[in-house]
Parts: C-alpha cells; sequence; structure tokens
C-alpha cells in the first residue's frame, strides 16, 4: 500500500469517524427533545427550557392574574370523571354544571399545562353564560394516564370518549363545543377532522399550532436556536415509536380541510410559542364555517386576559350563531 492510498484510507475513516460522531450527537439531541415534548416526566432541567420556549416574562402581572383566577377555579365544586379512553388510557376530568344548562364546553389544557391554570380566567364567564363544563386533563398529563403526550394526534380520539360522556349525562340536545388553549387547541382542530356527534356545533381554539413538527421546528429554530434537519427527522420517528397510531407529520391543517363544524380560532399577535401565522394557515385551511379573532399585544395563551371584552363578545356571537 503506498502513501496515498494509506492518505486516502486514513481520511476516509476520520470522515466516516466523524460522520458516526455526527449522528450520534442528533440522536441524543432528538432524543432530549422528545423526552422534553412528550415523556410524562420531563428532564430536570426542563424550567431552563421552559423560559426559552416562552421567551421574556412581559405581562408578569397577567400571568399573576391567571395565577389568581386558576385557584379560584380549583376552589370551585366540581365532580372528579374518571373513563377509560378507547385504547385504554384512564383519563380524568373536572365537571362542572350549570341548571339547565344553555350549552356544555369540553376543555381541553395546553401542553404541561393544567385545567385550571389554561381556564381559570375565561371560566367565570362560561359559568355566567350558562355553560357546564368538562375540564379535562389531558393524558400524560396531571391525573390522567399515559407515559406520552400525542401533542393532539392521540388527544384528539380523547374528545370523542368526552363526548360520549358529556352525551350520557345531559343528553344528545344540548349543544357542545369543544374548547382548546395551546396543544388543547390542536387536539379540538384535529378532532374536528374526525366524524362528529350532531350535538357538536363548534370549536373554540385559542393559539393553536399547526402540526407537531412544525411546533417543534419552530421551538427549536427560533426559541432555542437549535438546527433541526436530522434532529427533527430523528425526533419524528421517536415520536411515532412513542405514539405508533399516529405520524409528528399530520397536520391541522390537513384536518381542517374535512372539518364539517363551526370554528372560532383566537390568536395574539406577541406569541413567541406558536407563532400567530400558524392560526392564519389553520384559518385559511378550515373549510366550514369560521370567524378570526387576532389580539393585539397578546402573548402565548394570554389574549384572554389583554382584551376580555373582544374575547367574550367574539365567543357570545359564535354561540348565538351556532347553538341552534
Amino acid at each position: 500500500m503506498n502513501n496515498t492510498t494509506k492518505k486516502v484510507l486514513l481520511a476516509s475513516c476520520a470522515a466516516a469517524g466523524a460522520a458516526a460522531a455526527a449522528t450520534a450527537a442528533s440522536f441524543v439531541t432528538a432524543d432530549l427533545l422528545s423526552r422534553i415534548a412528550l415523556d410524562r416526566e420531563a428532564p430536570k432541567f426542563l424550567g431552563k427550557v421552559n423560559r426559552l420556549i416562552s421567551g421574556s416574562r412581559k405581562q408578569s402581572s397577567l400571568r399573576d392574574q391567571k395565577q389568581e383566577a386558576a385557584l379560584r377555579l380549583e376552589k370551585t365544586g366540581n365532580e372528579l370523571v374518571r373513563i377509560t379512553s378507547r385504547d385504554g388510557v384512564a383519563l380524568t376530568g373536572h365537571w362542572i354544571a350549570q341548571k339547565d344548562p344553555k350549552r356544555v364546553i369540553i376543555a381541553m389544557h395546553g401542553w404541561r399545562s393544567s385545567w385550571s391554570w389554561d381556564f381559570g380566567v375565561p371560566s367565570e364567564f362560561w359559568a355566567q353564560s350558562g355553560c357546564s363544563v368538562l375540564y379535562a386533563e389531558q393524558r400524560g398529563q396531571g391525573e390522567s394516564g399515559g407515559d406520552y403526550m400525542g401533542f393532539g394526534l392521540t388527544e384528539r380520539y380523547d374528545c370523542l370518549d368526552w363526548i360520549q360522556w358529556v352525551t350520557g349525562r345531559c343528553g344528545g340536545s344540548v349543544p357542545v363545543y369543544l374548547a382548546g388553549v395551546s396543544m388543547g387547541a390542536t387536539t379540538v382542530l384535529m378532532a374536528g377532522g374526525l366524524t362528529l356527534p350532531e350535538n357538536v356545533r363548534g370549536i373554540l381554539a385559542d393559539c393553536g399550532f399547526t402540526s407537531p413538527h412544525a411546533i417543534w421546528k419552530h421551538v427549536a429554530r427560533d426559541n432555542l436556536h437549535m438546527a433541526f434537519g436530522l434532529h427533527g427527522a430523528m425526533a419524528d420517528a421517536i415520536y411515532h415509536k412513542k405514539n405508533p397510531l399516529a405520524s409528528a407529520e399530520e397536520s391541522t391543517v390537513d384536518a381542517l380541510r374535512g372539518c364539517s363544524v363551526p370554528v372560532l380560532f383566537i390568536h395574539g399577535t406577541d406569541d413567541t410559542f406558536v407563532p400567530v401565522e400558524m392560526t392564519y394557515e389553520n384559518y385559511k385551511a378550515c373549510a366550514s364555517p369560521k370567524k378570526l379573532l387576532i389580539v393585539p399585544g397578546a402573548g402565548h395563551a394570554m389574549s384572554y386576559c389583554v382584551d376580555p371584552e373582544s374575547y367574550r363578545a367574539a365567543t357570545a356571537e359564535f354561540w348565538k350563531r351556532f347553538d341552534s
């Protein structure tokens, strides 16, 4: 073997080693991203990551408002409800009924959040408007079962199970609305692409994203300042392993093209977690009757806090139009 051949072989081995190391590093990163995104037990350093994901803490007074409202909602008398999903996962909800309700809301909270945090602020308006509410705890979170979250793709079928429970409790004549915030909004929008019972009259979606893959790409690039290419492909594969009945590339956009129930889309312009452009994309794709409320200056899931008057007016108009 001459010197030239040796040099070529050494260079080839070095390149192969570097490529293998890069692939291994990418897998480790993708695995970490998937654990942050999907696992019930989050990595211990998630608090630091959350600060990067959520952006600045402007509107801290509004966060205090949400915290106070969450505590009030938790203290409101509610019936603890437990059901089993169609794939065998134990699901927990909190039922707050009104006498002779005008409608029922099934509320789905967001990623690593809670029923009281995401819905404490609008809950008083809902109650005053004659709404009985089933506040669901999403799978992989809180008191519900499941080891992993599905970013709306698996949870959409949980909506069907909760609709069945509500119909059994209230009958089929009371209008039912699906409501969600962030990942919960994606959950109910994804459910809109399924065949829903006739008593489901509409969907209220606050700051939903377009797909798991799209939101991971946004967070990795814009919030965590990470390259996403190879990491993204590996994260998608890990997602499918943890949620075998879904693909991270399935989109809310595709689901909405087949949606048959009306949708009220809500989003704040200053959302750094789920960009408002995703709601514009979802709105454009929606095939059913639709309404769009954009709240200037509102951060992630802060639209009600920033402009409660517009939020209430848009919701009341939506109900008036589609209750019957």
